[in-house]
């Protein structure tokens, strides 16, 4: 009985994997583009709750995806800056890949479900708010973003 060969994901480092196959880890949940914060002392990181204003927080998607890094100056281009990811939210397939450990159950490679995502409420669309619609980013901090 032939065994299914493993998942591109478990088989390839990030490294490895093709552009097509690379986009497919993204699992729509708009977690990396909300704003973030340093403690320049610490150097902890803290989550808010905004958006970047490109952010479709409904579908949880860019709406200028493939121009982002020029439309907005501190948008990074993952595939070219993934040395350090431990900026992106914990449930992020990236992260959790660079980190040695597996896809959610949820991810939509493992359910084969696009809507998985929302479904496990694991993405930003009931709490996200646009940076659009924000005076002080302070007052937006959020305690758990996984």
């Amino acid at each position: 009985m032939k065994q299914n060969p493993k998942p591109f994901w478990r088989s390839k480092s990030l490294t490895e994997m093709s552009l097509e196959e690379w986009e497919s880890l993204c699992d729509g949940c708009g977690k990396c583009c909300l704003h973030k914060i340093e403690d320049e002392d610490t150097g902890e990181l803290f989550f808010t709750r905004v958006s970047c204003r490109l952010l479709d927080i409904k579908t949880c998607r860019c709406g200028e995806y493939a121009r982002r890094t020029q439309a907005v100056a501190d948008c990074l281009d993952l595939r070219k800056d993934f040395q350090a990811f431990n900026w992106l939210p914990s449930t992020c397939a990236y992260r959790l890949l660079a980190e040695g450990d597996e896809l959610p159950a949820w991810h939509p490679l493992v359910s084969g479900d696009a809507h998985s995502v929302r479904d496990a409420g694991a993405c930003v669309s009931g709490f996200a708010i646009s940076e659009t619609q924000v005076d002080d980013i302070l007052d937006h901090v959020i305690e758990d973003l996984n």
